[in-house]
């Protein structure tokens, strides 16, 4: 009979676990997480409190972050310290659970009043891991003396183990937040451009590919917003908004061959252009004169980096944009964008056979500063000719070579 109270107890306590992981899964409040935990652990182990504890590393203490059973001024309250004279303490510092059967025998703890207000006689303490370290402590109280063993112990770790990863998870979400703030920035923003899309490079090493999934998707949106909005918008400044949603578009392009390609740290820019340019064309609106675009690549696959290719994408649907705006004035006309290697990296042109501008090099028209800027950043070099039409050539290394570059 105590074999199968056992084996009863050990499923109940599996399925508690399971279910409390579906939760920490879809839940996104930490708070809310932490508390189901604290609830679920106290009725699995049949007794009436349960607390978890963060570790404040400014204050060497740790803080009720959250609990099930306890009177108020306890969670969010109550502190320990973070040494060996509380059982919270000692579990923190060795990583080892701490076990208290009977609390009347303990000569070892200082233990604090809300302890006796709570007639609390056997507690039990595990660690809660952190990415860098120790997190905080998970501890289940009894009013009665109680004997606790292995399987307790192994279902209470097992617990902490999965409330560690939903905090790791929390920070991991807080993460997107703010990326996303800081790429809607971007959109309204475009002189800050540059100094964004970096900072936004730097949150993705550490995002998961669930994040990079929800960016994509925050971009698509976005920019088929703006495409409505072009579409409704009768009279007011198309081009502004066109020119807003096209370098949006170009970003989304770079996530969608960034999540198709395993969340590599490279891209196939030949076929990353192709899809680029397919999609410029189609945001074009009606034209009285037919512009056709046309992508030449190569045969083998061109990886860059994907700081490269968020700089290039910009840059080529600025160029194409301004060709279809300002190249073809009453009269029909061709783009055509070819990408070679070159000796020294690759070569991106861009030719229209339009009416051509001639303007000075430090000149801000049609966008020239800002694709100089870019360019400059990913270490290559733009150069530009009127002649019977217009011809962009860019010229940027590849990925081995900027790697290259940036180690030295």
């Amino acid at each position: 009979m105590t074999e199968t109270r056992t084996i009863e107890k050990l499923l109940r306590q599996q399925a508690a676990l399971a279910n409390f992981g579906s939760f920490a899964f879809w839940e996104s409040d930490l708070q809310k997480i932490l508390t189901e935990a604290a609830e679920i652990c106290a009725r699995s182990l049949d007794v009436p409190y349960a607390k978890i504890c963060r570790h404040r590393a400014d204050h060497n203490d740790l803080l009720v972050e959250a609990g099930y059973g306890w009177n108020e001024g306890v969670v969010g309250y109550v502190v320990s310290p973070a040494d060996e004279t509380s059982t919270q303490g000692r579990a923190f510092l060795t990583g080892k659970p701490v076990i208290l059967e009977d609390l009347s025998k303990n000569d070892s703890y200082a233990l604090p009043p809300f302890y006796a207000d709570h007639k609390i006689v056997a507690t039990a303490d595990v660690l809660i891991k952190g990415k860098s370290g120790p997190w905080g402590v998970l501890e289940i109280d009894s009013a009665t003396a109680r004997a606790f063993d292995q399987h307790d112990i192994d279902f209470l770790t097992g617990f902490a183990n999965v409330v560690a990863e939903a905090v790791a998870t929390a920070g991991r979400t807080a993460v997107l937040r703010t990326t996303i703030d800081q790429m809607e920035a971007l959109i309204v923003e475009k002189d800050r451009l540059l100094t964004e899309r970096q900072a936004l490079l730097i949150e993705k090493d550490v995002l998961a590919e669930e994040l990079q999934h929800r960016v994509r998707n925050n971009l698509q949106l976005v920019s088929g917003m703006l495409r409505q909005q072009i579409a409704l918008n009768d009279g007011g400044p198309k081009e502004g908004l066109r020119s807003i949603a096209q370098r949006v578009m170009s970003l989304a392009k770079v996530y969608d061959h960034l999540l198709g390609n395993g969340l590599s740290r490279t891209i196939d820019f030949d076929q990353y252009v192709r899809s680029l340019c397919e999609g410029l064309s189609a945001f074009q609106g009606d034209r009285e004169f037919h512009v056709t675009l046309t992508c030449e690549g190569e045969a083998e696959p061109l990886l860059l980096d994907l700081d490269s290719v968020t700089a290039l994408g910009i840059v080529i649907a600025e160029i194409i944009s301004n060709a279809y705006i300002h190249a073809f004035p009453e009269r029909a006309g061709a783009i055509r964008v070819a990408l070679t290697r070159s000796a020294t990296g690759a070569l991106l042109m861009i030719v229209d056979d339009g009416i051509g501008f001639v303007e000075p090099a430090t000149s801000k028209r049609h966008g020239l500063g800002l694709i100089r800027r870019l360019m400059e950043q990913i270490g290559g070099a733009v150069r530009v000719v009127s002649d019977r039409g217009t011809r962009w050539t860019l010229a940027f290394p590849m990925a081995a070579e900027r790697a290259v570059s940036e180690t030295i």
